[in-house]
């Protein structure tokens, strides 16, 4: 199951990638806001299904939508290292929900940054949540190994 999100401000769209894994058979999920220091939850989400507007104005699946428990999810960026540290809109829920995730089952997260994104280093804290990978518009970077 492959969890994206809804774009906002710059972000990379993921919709192109998560329409080709759908058409390979995949279940697709976007992330729901529950309250501020909470988690994120995913609910099933199929391009064509009708959105609402979340509190923090993002799109998102409709209540009823089943919950999921993602595999891969993909992480939008501000900017990233290449050792897997990210720095996202400040609000922490994607640190949250990976410790929260693996706390429970193993996740595969990819960030989806355009490379002129990257910077030398991150400067992360001690609650901050690495990706395995990010994938630019130039390459892809494997941040298992660093």
């Amino acid at each position: 199951m492959l969890a994206g999100y809804w774009p906002i401000r710059s972000e990379i769209d993921p919709h192109p990638l998560m329409e080709k894994f759908a058409a390979a058979g995949a279940r697709l999920a976007l992330p729901v806001t529950v309250g501020r220091d909470q988690p994120l939850v995913f609910r099933e989400w199929s391009p064509g299904d009708p959105l609402r507007r979340g509190p923090l104005g993002i799109s998102e699946p409709m209540p009823e939508a089943p919950e999921l428990s993602p595999d891969l999810l993909l992480v939008p960026l501000a900017a990233f290292d290449r050792s897997g540290h990210r720095i996202g809109y400040g609000a922490g829920h994607y640190d949250r929900t990976l410790e929260a995730l693996r706390r429970h089952k193993g996740v595969t997260t990819i960030g989806l940054a355009f490379a002129v994104q990257e910077i030398p280093k991150v400067p992360a804290m001690p609650h901050d949540v690495m990706l395995d990978y990010v994938l630019t518009d130039i390459r892809l970077f494997d941040c298992r190994s660093s």
